[in-house]
């Protein structure tokens, strides 16, 4: 994309002010992970739940001069505007013109699952064929795709895109902007199909990209899918693929021996070896096959290809390092894409030093010096301490780099220098392609070194506070609880995140866990929601707002904000009883609070209370009767006020089960972490954490021998049995041994064998196929579950949570 600003605003029929000779090469839609502004215009996008307008001044502020909005803002001097009508219909309307001026061969990829795992397969095999381009990681939406498109340009011969919906009437937009001459549908699941009335309405949708396609290529394997494609498009060349041998591409001979896998290609057979047989991998090569085919690659070339495929890794690490460093790791890919994803990544974090490990970016098809340039000035607008550069060629352009430079041939002469162990109280971001195999250098830096760790995926959580604010109004607020160290996933790593994804509040249980998160630079307001009388000092002095429960602490706290002199009203948060019987006001204390408190410098932040049963459908009479409480009496207490605080009183369960009842704020707790009492609402949230560990080693057990402690496990038959670097310490209940529990092993349940130690524990790996000393073993995540490992410790998730041991290592996931 390179348009100058009167020619966006021609394409697009807009309206402009300012400069419009500026040139504009990227358009960035949010104002927080801008990683560059060097011709760079901020969206102000507007949806029916949020408006980018609010944002507008803050891409001011990072250095942006040009904004597209549907509104103008004359307070911001120096800004070229464009005005449009729609931000969307803009972004869509300029991104169907630049495709249409491509002329370039282009490939669709649609469906439920596997988009982003063939798109990135499909570019590895055909980068070094032809110049292409491809969407950005998952950028499929009706801001993603403009925005993935806005990236070709005048060399690229082909374009891999992938296109998503999620509610009915969304395929026609995108098709017009976007009409691939290759189709490709992936495999049909139930993702967004709670918005749909069927499965066939949801195929329906997606097949609409495939209007204008030349070939279509799809899973055959689906029934319905087979009936709609031959129906919809029965003109067109259709290539259907699966493991029916009525399709055209699909594997011959048993999967399930140890040999190459053939694949029947039409009349054609290609061998090649798989060493990974699931069904969804298998899927995806044939999909794969078939899309190479079509692109003309000879079957020698495909085969080698397909064996020196990488595994598509989307994610970056967030651990704690020594010396107070926060260390993201991102040696897994490195392209120019990746490179971005990464730079906006650590804008998340407010460290004030930060240094960077950059090494050569491998598989690119494109001239070095262009390619480094544009490197370079993506890293030097992020104003780096430090960059280390790694591998021949990226050193031969150190002199771009603005930063203090250090250049290394490979990783082993980066870590020989003792550079990296010498750097304090910074964010060290580690992006390498992985021949260089710079996680060693996480190795070096990170603080525990444990086997047993815990990882939270943060996308993950910000999904699940996406779809329950869905079911609220755009108006209702939200906190975020955060106490008890984040129910034990590390409250300012946690809060960090979601203070940069706008949160309105966060909540603490004691005055000294808001201090830690004051001190690490979190600025949301943070709710103490049991402040305890020695810390009323603290909580004024780092600004925290305490929950008032009593008319005694409500004295005693206002004693302590007289004591600093202070002529601003305080703010409090005002906790009623409705039928709990833990704390709050009681009825017939508000005519009393309502006066003390017009009598005092004390603001009312809010009036809430607290649902003790919200998550039990037999205990509904009894929710909507503290519900009814909560009405009255916050209504009772407002009059005597002559003001509105906001109002709050359901949690997580509390949101999906008594939406009606949101009032002006909610609280999310469990729910931000994937778990839901509602069947219905669980389908729709992502996992967030992952408990695991690896096998140390595998013993042949002779039956009748005891295993652990105590004697208390005997075999009956020659046993397998695996040792794995986690016990009680690290937060297993010792009620789980002995066959109580299981942990997952390839996907496989695995007792738990003997009595469980501080540091270890034992699992019969009998019937568990392939296993091998280190294996990485699942305490719970997907198999089995965070509920279903809670039953077995006969608990709930809150307890299993915050039971984890802080000696387990927390890594921090993005996809």
């Amino acid at each position: 994309m390179n348009y100058t600003v009167k020619q966006i605003v021609d394409i697009t029929h807009s309206k402009m002010m300012g400069d419009d000779s500026l040139i504009i090469k990227n358009i960035a839609f949010d104002s927080r992970i801008i990683y560059s502004t060097k011709h760079t215009a901020f969206i102000a996008v507007n949806t029916p739940k949020n408006s980018g307008e609010k944002f507008i001044e803050s891409a001011i502020n990072r250095g942006i001069n040009i904004i597209i909005s549907e509104h103008h803002f004359p307070q911001f001097e120096n800004i070229t505007w464009i005005i449009v009508e729609n931000s969307i219909s803009f972004l869509q309307k300029l991104a169907k013109y630049h495709f249409e001026q491509s002329h370039l061969r282009s490939i669709g990829i649609t469906g439920s699952n596997g988009k982003t795992i063939l798109k990135e397969w499909i570019y590895q095999c055909i980068w070094n064929e032809l110049p292409t381009v491809k969407s950005p990681k998952s950028f499929n939406s009706q801001i993603g795709l403009p925005l993935s498109i806005f990236q070709i340009n005048n060399s690229q011969k082909l374009g891999i895109f992938e296109v998503g919906i999620s509610q009915p009437h969304e395929m026609e937009k995108l098709e017009n902007i976007f009409h691939p001459q290759i189709g490709l549908l992936t495999h049909i699941g139930t993702a967004h199909i709670a918005n749909f009335s069927s499965e066939e309405e949801l195929i329906n949708e997606k097949v609409k990209l495939f209007k204008n396609s030349e070939v279509i290529i799809y899973n055959g394997d689906n029934v319905l899918v087979d009936e709609i494609i031959k129906k919809c498009y029965g003109s067109k060349k259709l290539i259907s693929y699966g493991f029916k041998k009525e399709n055209q591409v699909f594997i011959k001979n048993n999967i399930s021996k140890n040999e190459d896998i053939i694949v029947q290609y039409f009349n054609e057979e290609i061998s090649f070896p798989v060493y990974q047989r699931d069904e969804v991998t298998l899927t995806n090569a044939l999909a794969l096959v078939a899309v190479l085919k079509e692109l003309k690659i000879d079957n020698k070339k495909i085969i080698d290809k397909i064996n020196s495929l990488k595994a598509v890794e989307m994610r970056l690490e967030a651990i704690e390092g020594i010396k107070n460093n926060i260390v993201i790791n991102d040696s897994f890919n490195l392209d120019l894409d990746s490179l971005k994803t990464a730079l906006q990544f650590l804008n998340e974090y407010n460290k004030r030093g930060k240094s960077l490990v950059l090494t050569d970016i491998m598989g690119v098809n494109s001239n070095s010096q262009e390619l480094y340039e544009e490197v370079s000035e993506l890293v030097n607008e992020q104003k780096f301490d430090t960059v280390f550069l790694i591998g021949d060629i990226i050193s031969k352009f150190s002199d771009l780099f603005k930063s203090k430079t250090f250049t290394f041939i490979n990783t082993q002469e980066l870590i020989e220098s003792k550079y990296l162990t010498e750097i304090e109280n910074q964010i060290i971001l580690l992006k390498g392609a992985r021949k260089f195999e710079i996680e060693k250098l996480k190795d070096i830096l990170e603080l525990r070194k444990h086997d047993t760790v815990l990882e939270i995926n943060l996308n993950a959580i910000l999904h699940n506070i996406n779809y329950h604010k869905s079911l609220l109004k755009p108006t209702t607020k939200m906190m975020a609880m955060v106490k008890a160290n984040a129910y034990g996933l590390g409250s300012y790593e946690i809060s960090e995140f979601l203070q940069h994804h706008h949160i309105d509040y966060l909540g603490v249980a004691f005055a000294d866990e808001g201090v830690e998160l004051r001190k690490k630079g979190i600025t949301t307001p943070i709710v103490v929601m049991n402040p305890e009388q020695h810390s009323y000092d603290t909580i004024i002095e780092y600004n925290l707002e305490p929950e008032i429960y009593s008319l005694r602490v409500l004295e005693l706290f206002y004693d302590s904000v007289q004591k600093t002199g202070n002529d601003k009203k305080y703010p409090i948060h005002i906790k009623l009883e409705t039928g709990m019987h833990r704390l709050g006001f009681k009825k017939h204390e508000l005519d009393q609070l309502g006066e003390i408190l017009q009598d005092k410098k004390l603001k009312v932040k809010s009036i809430f209370s607290h649902l003790s049963s919200s998550d039990m459908p037999q205990e509904k009479e009894f929710t909507l009767n503290q519900l009814k409480a909560f009405e009255y009496n916050s209504s009772y207490l407002i009059e005597r006020l002559g003001y509105k605080p906001i109002r709050h009183i359901l949690n997580s369960s509390g949101i999906t089960n008594y939406t009606d009842y949101q009032y002006n704020m909610v609280r999310i707790g469990i729910g931000m972490l994937g778990e839901s009492s509602n069947n219905q609402i669980q389908k729709q949230l992502h996992s967030v954490v992952s408990f695991k560990t690896v096998i140390s080693q595998i013993s042949m057990v002779e039956n009748g021998e005891s295993i652990g402690y105590s004697r208390k496990f005997k075999t009956d038959h020659l046993t397998k049995v695996a040792t794995i670097p986690v016990g009680y310490a690290d937060g297993i209940p010792r009620l789980i041994g002995n066959q109580v529990g299981n942990v997952g092993v390839n996907k496989i349940l695995a007792p738990i064998v003997g009595n469980i130690c501080m540091d270890m524990m034992m699992i019969n790996v009998d019937n568990i196929p392939h296993v091998k000393e280190g294996n990485v073993v699942t305490i719970f995540n997907a198999k089995p579950t965070l509920k279903e490992f809670a039953e077995y410790c006969n608990t709930i998730t809150y307890e299993v949570l915050t039971s984890i041991s802080p000696r387990v290592k927390r890594i921090y996931i993005k996809d």
